[in-house]
């Protein structure tokens, strides 16, 4: 039971049945924190017809995602989002939520995680070899194209390449639709209503079906000969659940999207807002290169190294906190007999919390909008607050992938960190609000390589506004 009371109070007032619909899409981010600034914690306001209950105090956070399905359901948000996901892990409920998560669990367990640390090392190893002295990256692109072979070579058990452009190109269209939809009006359009962005919706995901069916047969054809190679798609293909009953080809489509969502764009995107970080905090940077030197001495890194990586695992830690790719955490909605705080939540409420407004809370990260990774040092003073930080979720229904996204993200950057800066062209870029988390332009940076010799423990910080 959180210590905090809570104490719902009444929120901007808002228009007409749209409620606060036109402010909320005009800038979610600044809406959100808004509310928190303006009103407090538990802010009551209304998007269209539905009434929202925002929470920003860890307290309530950990409650709300701790409960169990008696007193809050996943919110269904959206067709657009079902079209995309399915009926996956994410979206499921109840005996329907337990069969899939018990299924789905055993591809992402720290054993497999080991597996498949040399796979992203690879992929970032030959990254860096293609990277030249003084090119000029978008450093989302490369980064997108990094984690995109990085999943293929996970999930589909192969390194296909180009062959998956064309299901990488129809998850970004889908993902971009899917965000917009989530933010606007057409969340409460009905299923019938065929917008210009609903179509390009539904073409995309005729293309995501049609690669992902191509691969699942390529695997089956593949495991039927013998020559199975313990990737992912594999795993779901042969999980079985207590009755002995297979997932079906529907079902393995919706957790193979499930697992390319997170596993690409979001990591990606983690990963261009931490090069952006580091770009800007040179002493972050040379102290990063230091550990590097220390703990691997010229070497690739390994699963094994992930543990001493500790300061290169802070920086990670600090930019989801900054940036998190999920920007929302999944919504829950009140059912009969819920309650908060031990205060009643009406039937049918929609409670949201936000990381963007918690992990950007001076009460919880003093100096909130600065890159510092030392806030997650074990032996700080002032230690984080439970649930302050959740860029994955929590409780039962937090990420499954998390893991998987630290040790590829740490493992990346510190691959990459070893032979390159990433230097970006100073300035505060804007943000696009949709399924993820995305600089609005281009990150456009140069390549600076780092020579690395064993007597020397870094390179120097380059003089403040030189990258």
């Amino acid at each position: 039971m959180p210590t905090e009371p809570f104490r719902p109070v009444a929120g901007p007032r808002g228009l007409p049945l749209l409620g606060n619909l036109p402010s909320f899409g005009r800038d979610p981010l600044a809406f959100l924190e808004r509310l928190r600034d303006d009103f407090g914690d538990v802010v009551t306001w209304s998007l269209g017809p539905m009434r929202i209950v925002s929470l920003a105090h860890p307290e309530h956070i950990a409650e709300l995602l701790g409960s169990d399905e008696e007193r809050f359901e996943i919110f269904d948000a959206g067709w657009a989002f079902k079209r995309l996901v399915g009926n996956g892990v994410m979206r499921s409920q109840g005996a329907d939520w337990r069969r899939k998560r018990s299924l789905v669990t055993p591809t992402v367990r720290p054993s497999q995680v080991r597996r498949y640390a040399t796979t992203m090392v690879d992929c970032a190893t030959t990254l860096a070899d293609r990277w030249q002295e003084g090119s000029q990256i978008d450093v989302l692109r490369e980064m997108k194209q990094l984690s995109q072979r990085v999943v293929v070579r996970t999930l589909f058990g192969n390194d296909i390449g180009d062959q998956a452009q064309a299901l990488a190109d129809a998850m970004d269209v889908a993902e971009r639709e899917v965000g917009a939809e989530l933010r606007g009006i057409g969340l409460f359009l009905p299923p019938w209503v065929r917008t210009p962005a609903r179509r390009r919706l539904i073409n995309a995901v005729a293309t995501v079906d049609t690669e992902i069916d191509r691969f699942i047969h390529a695997r089956q054809v593949s495991a039927d000969g013998g020559d199975n190679g313990g990737d992912l798609l594999s795993r779901l293909l042969e999980a079985r659940d207590e009755a002995g009953r297979p997932l079906t080809a529907a079902e393995v489509r919706d957790e193979a999207v499930t697992l390319w969502t997170a596993g690409h764009a979001a990591t990606a995107t983690a990963l261009t807002w931490t090069w952006y970080l580091l770009s800007t905090s040179p002493d972050i940077r040379a102290q990063l290169a230091a550990e590097l030197n220390g703990v691997l001495d010229g070497r690739p890194p390994t699963y094994d190294d992930y543990e001493q990586l500790r300061w290169t695992q802070q920086i990670v830690r600090e930019a989801l906190r900054l940036y998190s790719p999920a920007w929302m955490i999944p919504p829950r909605v009140a059912r009969n007999g819920a309650t908060l705080g031990g205060i009643p939540i009406p039937a049918g409420t929609t409670l949201w919390c936000s990381p963007w407004v918690t992990h950007r809370d001076a009460r919880w990260f003093p100096d909130p909008t600065t890159f510092r990774p030392e806030r997650w040092d074990t032996h700080a003073q002032q230690s984080v607050p439970p649930q302050a930080w959740f860029p994955f979720g929590g409780g039962r229904r937090g990420c499954l992938g998390a893991r998987f996204a630290l040790v590829e993200a740490t493992l990346v950057v510190a691959t990459l960190a070893q032979r390159f800066h990433v230097d970006i062209a100073p300035h505060k870029p804007a943000l696009t609000v949709g399924l993820q988390l995305h600089p609005s332009t281009p990150l456009r940076a140069t390549l600076r390589a780092r020579s690395y010799r064993p007597d020397r423990p870094a390179d120097p910080a380059p003089a403040e506004g030189a990258n």
